[in-house]
C-alpha cells in the first residue's frame, strides 16, 4: 500500500488528501478520509484555543464597529457596563432587602471567621466591606455575596499558627496573613488572565466534600476552647491533639460558658433547620446570628457586675480600613510560608467561589465566565491586602441569604458593604461586650453545613473509587493536618486521572441484531459474536502511559478468545478488528504499539483490522507511513464494513464465496 492509496476522491475526481467527504468504492465500502490539510502553525493554533479558549470569549467582537468593540470591552472588563444601563428602583429595591439581610449573616460571621484564622474580630469586619464592592464592578455572577469564608480562614489560620502565633508576635503574624492575602490575589488573577482555570479542576468534587467534611469536623471541635471556656488551649489542628487539650484542661471549663453556649448553639441549629425545610422562611436562619450576638451582648452587659467569668471580644476600634501596604512582607524567613499559605488558601477559594457562582448562574439561566470571575475575586483580594483585608471570595451560606430574599444583581454587595461601613463607623463600641462563645457557636452553626453525609453515600453507590478518595482526604485533614489532607486531596485526584489514562477500558463487542450496531459483550445478553471475527473496542487515547497496557490487553483478550474457541470447538479466529471510535488521540508510542500488535498476529496467521479512526489519529497514521503495513483491505470506516468486506473475501471450502452480511 503507497501513501496515494488512501487519499480520497472529490465530487469532480481529483484526488484530495484533505477531502472531508468520502467516496465509495466499487464493492461498496467506503474509504476513510483524511481531515483537511493544515499547517503546523494551524494546528497549533486550533489547539491553544481549544485548551485556552473553548468558550470564544471574542465571539461578541466579530463583525463589529470601532465604537460598538470599545463598548464591548468596557463590558466585557467591567460588567458594570453592561448591568448598569439596565438597572431600575424595582431592582433596587430588591436588592436593597437582600443587601441587609445578608449584612446581619456577615457582620457575626466576619467576625467569627477572623478569630477562626486567629486574627483580631475587626479584620473579618474590613473585609466584609472593601472586597464586595470591588466585585461589584468586576463580577459577573448576579447572587455571589462575598466575604470571608470558614474553610480559607481556617487554613490560613493553622498554617499560620504552626509558625507564628498572633498572641506573641502580633505584627508578624498580619504581616504573613496580609502578604499571604496579595499572593492569593496575584495567583487568582494570573489563572484568570492566562485563562489556567482548568487547573483548579484537579480538586475533584469527591475529594472536595471529603476535606470541607474533615475541615468542618476539626474546627467544631476547636470551637470547644469558647464553648467551655478553655484558656489553655493546643494550637494544632489533629483531632488527637484537639481531643486530648479538651479533657487535659477539665478544670478550666465554666459552667457559664457551657450554658451560654448550648442555648445559643441549640437556637443556631433549630434556626437553620426551619429554614432548610420551609426555604420562605430563609430570613430565620439568616437573622439568627445577628440576634444571637445582639442578645448574648445584652445578657454579658447585664450581668458584667455579678461575673467576669465569661470572656468577651472587647475594644474594637471604629473607622474604616486602615491601610496595610506598609505591612505587607517580602523577605525574612517567613516569607516561604506566606507563599504556601497564599496559594493553598488562593486555590481553595477559588474553587468555592466559582462553584456558588455557577450553581446559582445555572438556578436562574445564564452564564458565569470563570476566568473572568478568578479576576476578579484575584483584584478584590490584591486591593483587600492594601486595606487590612484576608482572603475572601464567595460565600454560599450568604450567596444562599442573597438569593432567598430575592437578590437580582451585585448591588447587594454594595448594600451589604454600606451597612458594614455604617457599622464600622458608629456601632463597634457595641460589640464590646459580645462573648467568645458565641462566635463558637456561629462558627460550628456555619461549619456543620460543610459535612454532607449524603453526598459521601452517593459516592459509594455510583462510584466506590470516588468514595475511597473522599474518605481518604477526609481522615487527612483528621489524623494529620488540614494541609496535609488537602495534599492528599490533591494527590488522590491526580492518581485518578492517571489510572484512567493508564488503565483505559477495552471490550469485546458482539453484534445486536435488531439494532444493526456492535455492543459489548459483557453489557448487551443479545449481543453474539461473529464466527471467526474477534473484534475489539478501545475507550481511551492510544499514549505512551497506555500503550503497554492495550498491547498486553489485546494479546489477553486474543488468547481467552482462542481458549473459548477451544473449548466449544468453533471456528478459529482469523481476524481482529479494533474499533478506535473512542480513541480520541495518538502519539508515536501508540503507533508503535499498533504496528507491533499487526507483525504480531501476522506471525500467528491473524488480520489485524482498523476501524473508524478519527481524524487527528488518521493523519498521525498516515504521516507515519504505519497505513501501509495493513494494505488497502487494513482500514476501514465501519466495524460492520470491515466484516462484510473481509467475510467476503475468504473462500469457503466448498461452493461460492458467501459474503457474512451485517
Amino acid at each position: 500500500m503507497t501513501l496515494n492509496s488512501i487519499k480520497v476522491e472529490d465530487s469532480s475526481g481529483n484526488t484530495n488528501d484533505g477531502a472531508e467527504a468520502s467516496s465509495s468504492q466499487s464493492n461498496g465500502v467506503h474509504k476513510v478520509c483524511l481531515p483537511p490539510h493544515r499547517t503546523t502553525f494551524q494546528k497549533l493554533r486550533h489547539r491553544l484555543s481549544e485548551i485556552f479558549f473553548p468558550d470564544d470569549p471574542l465571539h461578541r467582537f466579530k463583525n463589529q464597529t470601532t465604537l460598538r468593540k470599545f463598548v464591548l470591552g468596557l463590558q466585557f472588563f467591567f460588567p458594570v457596563f453592561e448591568w448598569g444601563p439596565k438597572y431600575n428602583l424595582m431592582l433596587l429595591r430588591s436588592d436593597i432587602i437582600a443587601g441587609i439581610t445578608i449584612a446581619s449573616l456577615a457582620i457575626p460571621q466576619g467576625i467569627s471567621y477572623a478569630k477562626l484564622a486567629n486574627l483580631p474580630p475587626i479584620i473579618g469586619l474590613y473585609s466584609s466591606f472593601v472586597p464586595p464592592l470591588i466585585y461589584s464592578i468586576l463580577g459577573s455572577s448576579r447572587h455571589l455575596a462575598v466575604g470571608p469564608v470558614s474553610i480559607a480562614s481556617l487554613v490560613m489560620g493553622t498554617m499560620l499558627s504552626q509558625a507564628v502565633t498572633y498572641s506573641k508576635e502580633p505584627a508578624l503574624y498580619l504581616q504573613l496573613a496580609f502578604t499571604a492575602t496579595l499572593i492569593a490575589g496575584c495567583l487568582q488573577a494570573a489563572m484568570g488572565f492566562f485563562r489556567l482555570g482548568f487547573i483548579i479542576d484537579f480538586l475533584s468534587k469527591a475529594t472536595l466534600l471529603g476535606f470541607m467534611a474533615g475541615a468542618a469536623v476539626i474546627v467544631s471541635l476547636q470551637q470547644l476552647k469558647g464553648l467551655l471556656g478553655i484558656v489553655h488551649f493546643t494550637n494544632r489542628m489533629e483531632i488527637i491533639p484537639v481531643l486530648t487539650s479538651v479533657f487535659e484542661n477539665r478544670n478550666e471549663w465554666m459552667w457559664q460558658t457551657v450554658v451560654m453556649g448550648g442555648c445559643f448553639l441549640i437556637f443556631l441549629l433549630t434556626a437553620r433547620q426551619i429554614s432548610a425545610r420551609n426555604p420562605k422562611l430563609f430570613w430565620v436562619s439568616a437573622a439568627a446570628p445577628l440576634v444571637s450576638v445582639i442578645l448574648s451582648t445584652v445578657i454579658v452587659y447585664l450581668i458584667k457586675n455579678e461575673t467576669h467569668a465569661i470572656p468577651t471580644i472587647g475594644h474594637l476600634p471604629k473607622g474604616i480600613n486602615p491601610p496595610s501596604v506598609n505591612k505587607l512582607h517580602f523577605g525574612g524567613p517567613f516569607m516561604s510560608l506566606a507563599l504556601r499559605v497564599g496559594i493553598i488558601t488562593g486555590i481553595l477559594a477559588l474553587t468555592e467561589g466559582i462553584a456558588v457562582g455557577r450553581t446559582f448562574a445555572a438556578m436562574e439561566n445564564y452564564q458565569v465566565d470563570g476566568n473572568k470571575e478568578m479576576i476578579a475575586i484575584g483584584l478584590m483580594n490584591i486591593v483587600g491586602s492594601c486595606a487590612s483585608c484576608f482572603v475572601t471570595t464567595g460565600s454560599f451560606s450568604r450567596s444562599a441569604v442573597s438569593y432567598n430574599a430575592g437578590g437580582k444583581s451585585v448591588v447587594s454587595n454594595i448594600v451589604m458593604a454600606t451597612t458594614v461601613l455604617i457599622t464600622l463607623l458608629f456601632l463597634m463600641p457595641l460589640f464590646h461586650y459580645t462573648p467568645n462563645v458565641i462566635l463558637a457557636a456561629i462558627i460550628i452553626t456555619a461549619v456543620i453545613g460543610l459535612i454532607d453525609y449524603q453526598g459521601a453515600f452517593r459516592l459509594w453507590k455510583v462510584d466506590k473509587l470516588d468514595c475511597i478518595a473522599c474518605l481518604s482526604s477526609f481522615f487527612g485533614v483528621l489524623f494529620i493536618s488540614v494541609a496535609i489532607g488537602l495534599l492528599i486531596a490533591v494527590g488522590i485526584s491526580v492518581f485518578k486521572i492517571l489510572l484512567h489514562v493508564t488503565r483505559p477500558n477495552t471490550n469485546v463487542l458482539g453484534y445486536i441484531s435488531s439494532t444493526r450496531s456492535f455492543q459489548s459483550l459483557s453489557r448487551y445478553t443479545t449481543a453474539v459474536r461473529i464466527p471467526s471475527f474477534l473484534i475489539i473496542a478501545v475507550e481511551a487515547p492510544f499514549y505512551f502511559a497506555n500503550s503497554t497496557y492495550l498491547h498486553e490487553r489485546t494479546l489477553r483478550w486474543i488468547r481467552e478468545e482462542e481458549d473459548r474457541i477451544k473449548a466449544n470447538q468453533e471456528p478459529p479466529i482469523k481476524c481482529v478488528i479494533l474499533d478506535m471510535t473512542a480513541v480520541t488521540a495518538i502519539d508515536t508510542s501508540g503507533i508503535d504499539t499498533i504496528c507491533e500488535l499487526r507483525r504480531i498476529l501476522e506471525k500467528r496467521s491473524l488480520k489485524l483490522v482498523l476501524a473508524n479512526p478519527v481524524g487527528n489519529v488518521m493523519e498521525k497514521l498516515f504521516n507515519s507511513n504505519a497505513l501501509e503495513a495493513f494494505g488497502l483491505d487494513g482500514l476501514y470506516l465501519t466495524v460492520s464494513e470491515a466484516v462484510d468486506d473481509i467475510s467476503s473475501s475468504w473462500k469457503p471450502e466448498k461452493g461460492p464465496a458467501q459474503p457474512l452480511t451485517i
